[in-house]
């Protein structure tokens, strides 16, 4: 058996947690398909499976081998997708990881247009919302808010998040309303840190153009968007948060905007991905729907 079909076949049983069913789905005979895997866990050296009388389960090693096959797969569908012409339409898994809230309030929500306008397009989609390894991690694009560091990425600009200092009214009621810097003094946030290098993110307003810092004290850091957002919407203090993704918070009165005249710059928003090859029309699809998305919103 060929190497390109002993992984697509090795793929199928990951997945199928079977040798028959896989060898189904493929077209060949049970035994082949056993036959095959065991040659390859010859080859490479290592146990790819765990048997049972029931089921076949992955090993450590044919987990991380099932990545690198997937990303292989993935990269020869690609190649041939360049070359099919305009005449067919994408097709096969995109893999992409997005900020959590972002991906709950905005982009799932519009998804099943995606759906309906891409039906042979698949979506593989984890939220972590920290600069992964695209590629050591087979992640085809991503989504991020915030300015991004300099990396070996493709970064396409699709939209700005417009930010609020914002309180839930039980802190309010508690602490009071802040009007002017001075204020702050006075006050509680809930402080944003890094995963990255683990400091936490200033609190900033814009004046004259300038983004400025002001020293603020705080009870908590979180370093997760939900995490922030369930801090404020507890009273642990006041938080700059973007407009897009509490509205609903603010329409139920769980929020309230304060300091309106010190808000933080806008948030850009970004979609990034490898630069060594061409964009596949899955991934082009994807990344394209996703700007419309953003600008719509």
């Amino acid at each position: 058996m060929d190497r390109f079909l002993t992984m697509q076949l090795f793929v199928q049983v990951a997945e199928l947690e079977s040798f028959r069913k896989a060898a189904d789905r493929l077209g060949m005979p049970p035994s082949s398909a056993s036959t095959a895997i065991q040659a390859l866990e010859r080859q490479v050296g290592v146990r790819l499976f765990q048997r049972t009388t029931r089921r076949v389960k992955l090993t450590a090693e044919g987990s991380q081998y099932l990545e690198a096959c997937t990303r292989v797969l993935a990269d020869l569908n690609d190649t041939d997708a360049l070359f099919t012409g305009p005449k067919n339409n994408p097709r096969g898994v995109v893999r992409v990881d997005l900020p959590e809230r972002l991906a709950r309030l905005v982009i799932i929500p519009a998804l099943p247009a995606f759906v309906r306008r891409y039906p042979d397009i698949q979506i593989r989609l984890a939220t972590r919302g920290q600069l992964v390894n695209l590629v050591g991690e087979g992640v085809d694009c991503a989504v991020r808010v915030g300015y991004l560091a300099d990396s070996a990425l493709v970064a396409r600009g699709i939209g700005m998040l417009e930010q609020i200092n914002c309180a839930a009214p039980s802190y309010l009621e508690r602490q009071g309303t802040p009007h002017t810097l001075a204020d702050l003094q006075h006050h509680l946030t809930v402080n944003y840190f890094s995963d990255r290098t683990g400091s936490n993110l200033p609190w900033e307003y814009v004046e004259h153009g300038q983004t400025k810092t002001v020293r603020t004290r705080a009870a908590i850091s979180v370093s997760s968007s939900e995490a922030y957002v369930a801090c404020c919407l507890a009273g642990l203090g006041l938080a700059q948060l973007p407009r897009r993704t509490i509205e609903d918070h603010l329409a139920n009165g769980q929020l309230a905007e304060v300091m309106p005249d010190y808000r933080a710059a806008p948030l850009p928003v970004s979609v990034v991905y490898p630069h060594q090859r061409q964009l596949a029309p899955r991934v082009r699809a994807f990344v394209d729907w996703v700007a419309e998305v953003m600008a719509s919103s």
